[in-house]
This record gives C-alpha cells, sequence and structure tokens, in this order.
C-alpha cells in the first residue's frame, strides 16, 4: 500500500538533488490571485483549480502550480542567471488526487537557452533513474513559427496561435482556413444574412440590444466575419506541410532530418528548426542518446498554455511522471514588459512511488 511516507521519500530524494546543483530554494503562497490565473488561461482554468473568495483580496485560487509565482517571484528580484528549486502542494481539479505533492526545477538564463533545455531533461532523468519510463521531447517553438509564417490574415494565423493547446479546435479551424472543410450551413446562412445589407440596418432590424455586446462590437464582429469569408485559402502546399508537422513522430535525429527537408516549404520554421539541431546537440554532450530519443512535434499542447518551445515528458504507460519545458513569453507576460528565457519542469511523487513499489 502507497504511504505518504514513501511519497515523501521521493520528493525529498528529488528535491536534494535538485538543491544540489546550488538552485535556490522556493516557498509559493498557497493561495494566489485568481485574476493572474484568469488573465493567462481565460476562464478554462476554473474547471482545473479550486476557487475562493477572500474578503479582502477577491478572488483566489489554491495554488495550481509553482511555475506562474516563481516567475512573478523572479521578475520581481531574482538574478541573472538563476536556478530555483521547490517541493509542495498543488491543487487541481481534473487530478486523481487533487491534492499532489510537486517537486519542481526552473533556469532563467539568457546565455545559453539549449544548454538549459539540456541541463534540464538531463537533471529529470537523472532524477527518474531506475524508474521504467520513457522520455518523449517536442518543440512547440517550431509549431508556432510554421502559424506565424501562413499566407493568411493576421486575423486567421492569431486564431491558430489562440488555439494551439486545443488540439480539435485547433485542427477544425485548420481545415476551415485552408478550404477541406465545407462552410457549416448555419455559418453560411449567417454570412449571406450580413452580407444583404449593412450591420447597422440588420441590427436595428433585429430588435433590442440584448447581452453585454454593444452595436459598435456587434458591427465588428460581423465585418471580421465577412472579412474572413473572403479571404483565399491558406495555399495548399504550407497547409499540406502544417498538416505533416502535426503528425511528425519519430527519433530525434530523424525528426530533425525530416524538419530540415520541409523547411523550404515552411521558411519561417527554418530558426526554430536550427535551434532544435543545437538542441540535440547539447543533449548529446549531456549524454543523452539523441538518435533514439522520441520525438513528437505536438507535444505539450494539451498542457497549460506556456510553454512555447522545447517540452519533454516521462512517462509509464498512459501515466506522465514529470514534464516541463521551455515558457519565455511567460516572462515576458508576468514581468510587465522585461522578459529572461525561462525553462522548468515538475516531478510527480506519488507515481515516482508507485513505480517503485513497496520497500
Amino acid at each position: 500500500m502507497l504511504t505518504r511516507l514513501a511519497i515523501r521519500a521521493e520528493a525529498e530524494r528529488a528535491f536534494a538533488a535538485f538543491r544540489a546543483t546550488g538552485a535556490a530554494e522556493v516557498e509559493a503562497d498557497l493561495l494566489l490571485p485568481a485574476g493572474t490565473l484568469l488573465d493567462l488561461y481565460g476562464e478554462d482554468i476554473r474547471a482545473q483549480a479550486y476557487v475562493t473568495h477572500d474578503p479582502d483580496r477577491g478572488e483566489m485560487m489554491l495554488r495550481p502550480d509553482f511555475t506562474v509565482p516563481v516567475v512573478q517571484a523572479h521578475m520581481l528580484h531574482g538574478a541573472d542567471p538563476a536556478r530555483y528549486c521547490y517541493m509542495g502542494e498543488v491543487f487541481r481539479q481534473e487530478d486523481e488526487a487533487p491534492q499532489t505533492l510537486q517537486v519542481g526545477y526552473e533556469i532563467f538564463d539568457r546565455s545559453a537557452p539549449q544548454e538549459a533545455d539540456a541541463e534540464v531533461f538531463a537533471l529529470f532523468r537523472d532524477a527518474l533513474q531506475g524508474l521504467p519510463v520513457t522520455p518523449v521531447t517536442g518543440d512547440i517553438g517550431i509549431l508556432m513559427a510554421a502559424v506565424k509564417g501562413l499566407e493568411t490574415t493576421e486575423r486567421r494565423k492569431s486564431a491558430l496561435l489562440r488555439h494551439i493547446w486545443r488540439p480539435a479546435r485547433f485542427r477544425a479551424l485548420l481545415d476551415r482556413f485552408s478550404g477541406r472543410a465545407p462552410v457549416a450551413p448555419a455559418r453560411a446562412a449567417l454570412l449571406q444574412h450580413l452580407a444583404s445589407g449593412t450591420a447597422s440596418d440588420l441590427i436595428a432590424a433585429a430588435g433590442p440590444l440584448i447581452g453585454l455586446r454593444d452595436e459598435a462590437e456587434i458591427a465588428a464582429r460581423a465585418e471580421a466575419l465577412l472579412e474572413d469569408a473572403a479571404t483565399p485559402p491558406i495555399p495548399a502546399i504550407a497547409a499540406a506541410m502544417l498538416y505533416d508537422l502535426l503528425q511528425l513522430q519519430a527519433p530525434a535525429r530523424a525528426a530533425l532530418s525530416h524538419l530540415q527537408a520541409i523547411a523550404p516549404h515552411l521558411p519561417a520554421i527554418a530558426p526554430a528548426v536550427a535551434t532544435f539541431a543545437q538542441r540535440l546537440d547539447a543533449l548529446d554532450r549531456r549524454g543523452v542518446a539523441t538518435e533514439a530519443l522520441p520525438f513528437e512535434a505536438s507535444l505539450g499542447r494539451a498542457s497549460m498554455e506556456y510553454y512555447d518551445g522545447f517540452v519533454f515528458s516521462f512517462r509509464h504507460g498512459t501515466q506522465t511522471i514529470a514534464t516541463g519545458g521551455r515558457y519565455d513569453a511567460l516572462t515576458e507576460v508576468l514581468g510587465r514588459g522585461a522578459s529572461i528565457p525561462a525553462v522548468g519542469g515538475i516531478l510527480r511523487p506519488h507515481l515516482m512511488a508507485e513505480l517503485r513499489g513497496p520497500k
């Protein structure tokens, strides 16, 4: 039977290894302002976190993870470069155990991001040594670069970028924007109606306004829908390469060769592919066999929405024992314009203890 002592022992062992690197130990508040998390993740976070109301501080959430408070603290008064480690409880409704112990490690370093990626991955590999886990890596930055380079409107690119972390919605948008999916009958009827008169005429004919949107917002939305309907499809070759990228799963070095081959058709990904190659070299220097290291281009797209580059997981079957990645853009959001490259990850000691088995 798994005991809290066994879980704590796994956590303490990993935490000691993280501290041995010289990382500073971090304590994060248990209650966090809900506004910050809602701004980052939208209302979806309510279905995952535990929300409460403080009479003085307003809406608060029990800590759903450590990364956001660690980034906030670093952007206020952190050194450059800096390494942090932490251990504590997190609270997520979607987990089997809604209150779980986590151990994590974060690097803030602008001098050599690919070396930092490799350092974090190797540190987690070593922490999981002896456990039956399989690593897998990815790079959301390549997919983001591909979307940003598409020959289409900024509005369409923004919609795709916004839904990268919602794979089904992303695929539906890509199908529509590339012309692979027909216009839904309800949408076609709406577009025909909007084209039959000015937005002001149609709003007036509809009767009194109901809801929070005013007439200007409704008119702007109508214009956006008509503009989108008149936009040509994403070029077929670029769309085909993007579909190919979404499905790419291969050993990392083979994946690199494939990405280098399709880069002429998606030239915007070339810098991200070069970064991928540099990261593989850095991983090789840390004893990671990148010829066999699994790579999945879509890894991390169902995670919280702050990873924007290298991502990794260590799995046992369907269980994710450890996960992490790069989140450079998050530091700019929480740093109010200031930013620093950052990468980190977390271990789940209760799953590690299960794999370790009874003593």
